[in-house]
């Protein structure tokens, strides 16, 4: 097709928009409703499928930073796997194996593994 096809294409749909829009009862642009019904779907659609789950998965994960407790075998963002020997307000400390001890800051921590017997001292 050449720019002179295009062209032509382009003017026969641009003039046939006045003629549709008499058809479809005089309104150009559609009404109020209609206007609303696609924004709003949109938003609808964007909160049940992206932020509705994120929120749920924060909220599981903070529970569960919340009921860290001694003796509990977690793994962190960095793949490092060991368990929980002591349990500050934004830290935890790991025993990931003999003489190796690491403070992690809490959020870090993706999943608790085993849970552990209540242990009667947090130290």
């Amino acid at each position: 097709m050449t720019n002179k096809h295009v062209a032509m294409l382009i003017g026969a749909a641009l003039s046939a928009l006045p003629a549709a829009a008499q058809e479809a009862g005089g309104r150009p642009g559609g009404g109020m409703f209609e206007l609303l019904i696609m924004p709003i779907g949109l938003v609808a659609i964007f909160y049940f499928l992206l932020i509705r789950p994120q929120q749920q998965r924060a909220k599981k994960h903070s529970s569960m930073l919340t009921a860290l407790k001694r003796g509990d075998t977690v793994v962190t963002s960095g793949g490092l796997v060991g368990k929980v020997n002591k349990v500050f307000d934004d830290e935890v400390s790991l025993d990931l194996g003999e003489n190796v001890k690491v403070r992690v800051i809490k959020t870090m921590v993706i999943e608790v593994r085993g849970k552990a017997e209540p242990v009667a001292a947090n130290d």
